[in-house]
């Protein structure tokens, strides 16, 4: 090895050979780093990349290292014993690296002739690149064509097997609609022949129900005039019977000198209602379900002695159910004042105040009563024990649309009225 002081300090600098041979030393010492004992930490840090990008990444900090001596006579030993290549550029690097006599002539020379060879070492890569790539681009392109044939293959069959379902399902349905027609063509021959047997049996039918009809209004005709001169006859003998029992009536009574008799067999009740909280206003009313025609019941209440009971907010809410209760009650009351004057009947409504522990104060008209049932008794209760309290025989009737309350006074020998004759009765 030259003597230190001999060397040209600008040569022995990695940066100062030429490029063929920097790049060699870089190549060879980038191989061998990982061997090296004693690497300065940025060094450690590339002798940890692969092989291939020590140099490229690493080589400036590789280059900057070389310029150690110790450092490049370390590396130079790992190269020294790895196998060399025979040529002129790799034989200048070892020498450079490991100061062998001689190396300044051998990395000019190999300088001179680096630079021709560089040359046609770039252009031979060039043309092997080039040749890479065609031969890539046509294996790609072989490849392509062949995933290209083999989809072209899969889309033939799956279009064959389409075109035979195709093919198959066409077949079907012009099988399946000549048959829908066939049996279209049947049914509406069986449709006409039996619109024809219909219209025979409705043309028959026809003049079998007017024949009917003509019969049944014949015979309405003549059970008409029988019934007319039935009840012409029943009513004959009612009257003459009535008659004479009111005439001997009558005649008891001015014989007897009887004066009119005082009270009601309902007094006692709505008394015991007044001495347990019911309140019972004079006049007062209360009712249930009946006869549904208004005559009717207008020919009940004008008999003699005819009581009248009425169901207060079951009749009102019927009649006024947006309405409050105040105005429910005071309505009802007002409509029964006419009914007296026209029937004479004796009214009493009850009101239902069960969960109410003050009664309202109420105006009733002359000849009706006004009767709140007591604390937790409803009216129903109060309407049945009025019921109770009549003798057999006299003209009670009860006007509630409850059928509890109306079977009840029923089977107490009242007589029940709906709530919606009742109030067309006082309509009138």
């Amino acid at each position: 090895m030259p003597p230190d002081g001999g060397e040209d300090v600008a040569s022995t600098h990695p940066s100062a050979l030429p490029e063929p041979v920097r790049a060699r030393v870089l190549a060879l010492a980038a191989e061998v780093l990982p061997q090296v004992a004693g690497l300065p930490p940025a060094l450690r840090r590339v002798a940890e990349f692969a092989p291939a990008r020590r140099a490229r990444l690493g080589g400036s900090a590789i280059t900057d290292a070389l310029a150690d001596d110790d450092l490049r006579e370390r590396v130079a030993v790992q190269v020294a014993a790895r196998p060399a290549r025979d040529d002129d550029v790799e034989v200048a690097a070892r020498a450079w690296l490991a100061r062998d006599e001689g190396w300044e002539g051998l990395v000019e020379g190999a300088g001179r002739s680096g630079s021709a060879g560089e040359r046609d070492q770039a252009e031979l890569e060039r043309l092997r690149s080039r040749v890479a790539d065609a031969e890539q681009a046509a294996k790609d392109a072989r490849s392509k064509a062949r995933s290209q044939v083999e989809g072209f293959k899969t889309d033939n069959a799956t279009l064959r097997r389409k075109l035979g379902e195709a093919r198959t399902a066409e077949r079907q349905a012009r099988e399946t609609a000549e048959e829908a027609l066939r049996l279209a063509e049947e049914a509406r021959g069986r449709v006409a022949s039996l619109e024809s047997g219909q219209d025979k049996e409705v043309r028959r039918l026809r003049a079998r129900v007017e024949q009917l009809e003509a019969e049944l209004a014949t015979l309405r005709q003549g059970e008409r005039r029988t019934a007319r001169a039935d009840r012409d006859e029943a009513t004959v003998r009612a009257r003459l019977l009535l008659d004479a029992v009111i005439d001997a009536a009558t005649g008891l009574r001015r014989e007897l000198a009887l004066p009119a008799v005082p009270g009601a067999p309902g007094d006692r009740v709505e008394a015991e209602l007044g001495e347990v909280g019911g309140d019972v206003r004079t006049p007062g009313s209360a009712g249930i379900l009946g006869p549904g025609n208004p005559a009717v019941l207008e020919q009940l209440l004008t008999l003699p002695r005819s009581r009248l009971l009425v169901d207060g907010y079951n009749v009102s809410k019927t009649a006024w159910e947006q309405s409050s209760l105040e105005a429910q009650r005071q309505r009802l009351l007002g409509a029964l004042a006419p009914m007296v004057a026209r029937t004479g009947a004796e009214i009493t409504v009850v009101f239902d105040a069960a969960n109410l522990t003050n009664r309202p104060v109420v105006a009733a008209p002359r000849g009706v009563k006004v009767v709140f049932s007591p604390p937790g008794v409803i009216a129903d209760h109060v309407i049945r024990d009025l019921v109770a309290a009549e003798p057999p025989g006299r003209t009670v009737v009860v006007v509630s649309d409850d059928q509890e309350v109306a079977r009840d006074a029923r089977a107490g020998g009242a007589r029940p009225v709906s709530a919606a004759a009742f109030l067309e009765l006082l309509a009138r």
